[in-house]
């Protein structure tokens, strides 16, 4: 099944269901990103000049926040 085939179904769950397919969801996701305190000064420089050799190189094209969240309701 594809994402567009489930989350319609997901969406007509009751609210206690939801948030219990979402937790449930979330539990399973590696996150690739630790927290910032979760990381040294150097690591976390590093990784904020890596993303923006990225921007800069055009390998990667930013969004805006508005752009991001009417992506991710889609």
């Amino acid at each position: 099944m594809s994402i567009d085939e489930i989350a319609p179904e997901a969406l007509r769950l009751p609210a206690r269901e939801r948030a219990l397919l979402a937790a449930s969801l979330w539990e399973i996701v590696d996150d690739p990103y630790t927290l910032a305190a979760d990381r040294s000064d150097e690591d976390a420089l590093a990784l904020a000049l890596a993303r923006d050799a990225e921007l800069e190189s055009g390998a990667v094209t930013p969004i805006s926040h508005s752009d991001l969240m009417t992506r991710l309701r889609g």
